[in-house]
């Protein structure tokens, strides 16, 4: 078992370096992995996201996306589900949810999900995602990854 995570957490800063999408800087997020590659278990993925950040496209959102990459094992298709979350005191909220079945990738427009809240001012809020992945035809763990906070001029 100790192989394994030390396989993963190698893997996973080979891929942290190389996915990162176009319009915001990477998270740095845990691999997701239930039990060690078997014909029955779900082997090895790594669940990532980007940082909320301003959506290039108007109207001024607060967007992040979230996406997969098959490591080893079964699966070929997961539901990403991506939770938009924004800190209010000290509790997180989520504001918004989307969830879409993908094949694994790099973050590319075409595989990954994409959570969105309009802004109705300029405050300056923490943000974060709550990322789940679920193989499709697999059993694998309930885990969630968070993304780091961040600071955004996006009240909702």
């Amino acid at each position: 078992m100790r192989t394994l995570l030390t396989s993963v957490a190698l893997t996973t800063a080979l891929f942290a370096g190389s996915v990162a999408p176009a319009t915001a800087a990477p998270a740095t997020v845990a691999p997701a992995t239930a039990a060690p590659a078997t014909a029955k278990g779900p082997g090895v993925f790594i669940t990532n996201g980007d940082r909320v950040h301003i959506s290039s496209t108007p109207p001024r959102t607060a967007s992040a996306h979230a996406w997969w990459t098959h490591i080893s094992g079964p699966g070929t298709k997961a539901k990403v589900t991506i939770w938009l979350q924004m800190k209010s005191g000290k509790k997180w909220h989520s504001v918004a949810k989307n969830a879409k079945n993908l094949k694994s990738g790099n973050g590319g427009s075409a595989r990954r999900v994409v959570a969105r809240k309009k802004c109705t001012n300029l405050s300056k809020r923490q943000w974060r995602t709550k990322i789940d992945v679920d193989l499709i035809g697999v059993s694998d763990s309930p885990e969630k990854v968070y993304t780091k906070p961040v600071t955004v001029k996006c009240g909702v």
